[in-house]
């Protein structure tokens, strides 16, 4: 039993084949599309790829790209194969193409939709990428004169400008390291010699932070040093103090900024699945439906198209009947060649002793 069985006439073939054409043009649309978002994706990581740990990020955008510009090839090719089967005794010279180029189309069309998962998968290596690699930077933040990490202090800052946060997950983050270098420190000051002194690892700490976690809309001067310590500045109130400093931590601001590329994408990446899904089952009906003309002999009578020739079930067990007798014929089979001594163990003893006597010549 046919799956979708659809009676096409050949009036119904020949606009189902300008249709398709059409739309396979427009799916080479689709396949740059494609391969823009993974291009933009993949700038997008690397504009702060110092800010994030050593992840494999870049296999969502490099398939995207890889998808998109196979989108562009298949569907050229089809459009060229659509165009022909408006005419039915040139659909002759790819009767033989079809069928593979269905099957290819149809797993394809799968890697789009596995492309649009893994755009929303992405999101918790995002996560912990952000937050390992926004610590070490903090970390270094200090290292200005240290080859290899001396831009790291202006990336942080220009990132916390941008995204108004401060800190990893806020700005009591900036309290736990130093962030400032023992080259601007003053050695000869009795305090700040104790302050080091206080640390068991000899890290200067205190309740500051960069002028960059300043909030812009903070109606007094910026507050980065003595934080906690309200009777340090007047009309100060540590507490309920909430517009000198950016409260959110850059990883939630860079975190919610990803989610969002990332899910636009996901979703327009999953439109297009559902757009080449629908190119393809009209392929399929035009392959059948001309494959069945064939047969009939008359190209003017109509003829039926459908998904499956068989049922879901049948179709796979015949396919799996033929993987299973593909795997038996890799396998020598030994029981019945016709060697009646196949079974027989050897008695045969190869040594000095079985060795054919020595021929003596005899004189005349």
């Amino acid at each position: 039993m046919a799956v979708l069985k659809v009676k096409f006439t050949k009036t119904n073939r020949d606009k189902l084949a300008q249709v398709l054409w059409i739309l396979n043009w427009v799916s080479v649309v689709t396949g740059l599309i494609l391969f823009s978002l993974g291009l933009f994706l993949k700038v997008e990581i690397n504009k702060r790829w110092e800010l994030m740990a050593e992840r494999d990020l870049h296999y969502v955008p490099n398939m995207l790209i890889a998808t998109g510009l196979i989108a562009c090839g298949i569907n050229f090719l089809g459009g060229k194969i659509c165009y022909d089967c408006a005419d039915t005794t040139k659909f002759l010279r790819w009767k033989l193409l079809m069928l593979p180029y269905v099957i290819c189309t149809f797993f394809f069309t799968f890697c789009i939709l596995v492309g649009a998962l893994m755009c929303y998968s992405m999101l918790g290596e995002l996560e912990e990428a952000l937050d390992l690699g926004l610590r070490e930077a903090m970390r270094y933040y200090k290292d200005t004169d240290t080859p290899g990490r001396c831009f790291l202090k202006r990336t942080v800052d220009l990132l916390q400008i941008q995204f108004q946060c401060c800190g990893n997950f806020g700005f009591r983050d900036w309290f736990q390291i130093q962030w400032i270098s023992n080259r601007y420190l003053d050695m000869s000051h009795r305090e700040v010699v104790a302050r080091l002194r206080s640390n068991v690892e000899g890290k200067y700490l205190m309740d500051g932070v960069p002028f960059s976690c300043c909030n812009i809309n903070s109606p007094r001067p910026c507050i980065q040093h003595q934080i906690t310590n309200s009777s340090a500045h007047f009309n100060y109130e540590y507490q309920t103090e909430e517009l000198n400093l950016w409260r959110k931590g850059c990883r939630q601001a860079l975190l919610e900024y990803y989610t969002h590329i990332m899910q636009s994408i996901g979703l327009t990446v999953l439109i297009i699945w559902l757009f080449e899904l629908s190119v393809l089952t009209g392929v399929r009906y035009l392959q059948t439906s001309l494959e069945n003309v064939l047969r009939q002999g008359d190209p003017d009578s109509e003829s039926d198209g459908w998904l499956l020739e068989n049922s879901f079930v049948e179709t796979a067990r015949s396919n799996f009947n033929i993987i299973k007798s593909l795997g038996k014929c890799n396998q020598i089979d030994t029981a019945n060649n016709g060697d009646p001594n196949i079974d027989v163990p050897s008695t045969a003893y190869y040594g000095p002793d079985n060795l054919p006597p020595k021929q003596i010549p005899v004189a005349s």
